[in-house]
């Protein structure tokens, strides 16, 4: 494996000063976009009415944080927010969309000794991934005061595992030219992690261009897919059905699975539409659609075919520049960029509009959750969480009529 160089950063390689708050990342220079695929993006009339009623406003915005925001993850009425070392916790009430604001300043719960990049909530316990090249493990207690932090319960590799592997050579490898560490070590920065459909297992992919999946009763370290892409891996996003999607700056999308007699994942498929580095991948709620959002501008649409297999059916155009995170809920995909906007699409037989363009954010898109609103039901009716590089986190209310 080869020592950290430049090509192994995506849009948010920054200098060691995780606190650095740096606008020129690599991403942010956009590609040209993919003259080669059809253009699924198209108003047809009767989208026409769909468009002019699609409602959006800004409910509040969420201040605090001093470095980007890298990471969101929403969980009931719970949105942690990871930026720089610490992870915050906002407390809601989405059946009225109101957000307390009250002991902002109290609101962290968590902090590590890395840059946070990604965020994974199972139960009582919080994953964070981080910029040190470590995976940590935080015991969720939201019932006692907000003054407290979380405890952490491990360290991944734990020190058991690290222990444990180093006693056997054949556990070691080689990272550069007279240094070696253990196969369960990730050694550049954990960019993604992601959840196996039923909890048992935690994904995670790093500018180290290896994949790693881990037990998350026992947080040991159960395998790791060496050289699984070119460059660094950005995103990874996984299935119903327990497919592994991995995008990287190799401008590639890996798809990945391990089948019930096999120990260990197996390369099954190499998506190659993109002209440059992926940051962003996210699956249709049934996992029958695979979006892909890069430095070139596009957000590419692969659906499954009758083998099973992903094939392009086309791309989806309109942001200026890098499309840094994807999201879907319902029927819906969010896409944030690094033109300060995030766009709403919503698809039927392979034509898709764009709903909706949310601008407000002073900087680019970094990461996006969102949720149906319940309360209110004669249109669909969605929340949504933007972080962006501005350092603020804006709360959206989206409201479109039902088909």
């Amino acid at each position: 494996m080869s020592e950290h160089h430049a090509s192994y950063s995506d849009h948010d390689s920054q200098p060691h000063s995780d606190d650095h708050l740096q606008t020129n990342l690599p991403a942010l220079y956009s590609q040209p976009s993919l003259p080669s695929l059809r253009s699924l993006t198209s108003n047809p009339d009767h989208y026409q009415e769909i468009l002019s009623t699609t409602h959006h406003h800004c409910l509040t915005t969420l201040k605090g944080h001093t470095s980007y925001i890298s990471s969101l993850n929403l969980v009931g009425k719970f949105l942690y927010s990871g930026s720089g070392k610490e992870i915050r916790l906002w407390k809601g009430n989405s059946l009225d969309s109101e957000i307390d604001h009250e002991n902002l300043s109290n609101n962290v719960v968590a902090v590590g000794k890395g840059a946070v990049k990604s965020l994974v909530v199972l139960e009582d316990k919080l994953f964070s991934a981080h910029q040190d090249h470590k995976i940590r493990v935080w015991k969720i207690n939201n019932q006692e005061s907000d003054k407290q932090k979380y405890t952490r319960l491990a360290t991944l590799p734990t020190l058991g595992d690290r222990a444990f592997k180093s006693l056997l050579p054949k556990n070691q490898v080689q990272i550069r030219r007279n240094k070696t560490c253990t196969w369960v070590h990730h050694v550049d920065t954990v960019s993604a992690i992601a959840l196996s459909s039923d909890k048992s297992l935690l994904y995670s992919v790093s500018w180290d261009r290896t994949i790693k999946i881990w037990r998350t009763n026992s947080f040991k370290c159960l395998e790791s897919v060496a050289n699984a892409h070119d460059d660094a891996i950005n995103a990874v996003a996984l299935s119903s059905d327990d497919s592994v999607y991995t995008g990287s700056a190799d401008k590639n999308i890996k798809v990945w699975r391990k089948s019930s007699k096999e120990t260990k994942h197996s390369l099954v498929a190499t998506l190659e539409k993109h002209n440059s580095g992926i940051n962003a991948l996210a699956l249709s709620t049934d996992g029958s659609v695979l979006y892909s959002g890069a430095c070139d501008r596009s957000i590419v649409v692969w659906e499954k075919d009758g083998g099973g297999n992903m094939v392009v059916v086309g791309a989806l155009r309109g942001h200026s520049q890098s499309i840094l995170c994807l999201a879907v809920v319902s029927d819906l995909l969010f896409s944030g960029s690094a033109d300060k906007t995030i766009r709403i699409w919503r698809g039927a037989d392979k034509s898709y509009s764009c709903l909706a363009v949310l601008e407000g954010h002073r900087g680019p898109v970094k990461c996006l959750t969102a949720t149906l609103d319940h309360y209110n039901t004669t249109d669909a009716s969605y929340l949504l969480y933007s972080g962006s590089l501005d350092c603020d986190i804006r709360v959206w209310q989206i409201n479109v009529p039902l088909l």
